[in-house]
């Protein structure tokens, strides 16, 4: 398995906004993913870093380290978005290496928390995640929130 860091490896842009939009866009908010890895390349900030996992050469999984996951609480940073490893590799642990990386890079770019919304419980927390309360999403649903050192 290998983890593909998209800035680092410019040529999966394509790969890698055509696979995440496939897992977590719909029509209204598909720009807003090539959007955002797009300019992620080039980007002078730190963040957003979006990530491919591959078995070989087939992409099987991703996630993202962004500023914001659309959420109320604006006063943390940053976040893991977007994990997902597909349906037939699922249990092998693999989401935990995209959440391992995800948690170096988070430590190297200088933040000692990782945050992120779900409304899963239970899956999180075995990588060291816990629960801090509730936010708020723009569209009106609300989701957990949780934190990790990263340090």
């Amino acid at each position: 398995m290998t983890i593909i860091n998209v800035r680092d490896n410019p040529a999966y842009k394509e790969q890698a906004i055509a696979y995440i939009q496939s897992k977590w866009a719909n029509r209204r908010n598909k720009a807003v993913y090539e959007d955002c890895i797009s300019h992620s390349i080039d980007a002078k900030n730190p963040l957003p870093i979006w990530y491919l996992l591959l078995d070989a050469d087939i992409i099987i999984g991703c996630a993202g380290l962004i500023t914001n996951d659309f959420i109320s609480r604006m006063d943390l940073c940053p976040w893991l978005c977007a994990l997902w490893v597909d349906k037939k590799y699922r249990g092998q642990n693999l989401g935990n290496l995209l959440i391992a990386q995800i948690k170096e890079d988070t430590a190297k770019a200088g933040f000692d928390t990782l945050y992120l919304s779900t409304d899963h419980k239970g899956y999180y927390e075995k990588y060291g995640f816990s629960y801090i309360g509730d936010g708020y999403h723009p569209w009106g649903e609300r989701s957990r929130i949780y934190g990790c050192e990263v340090g």
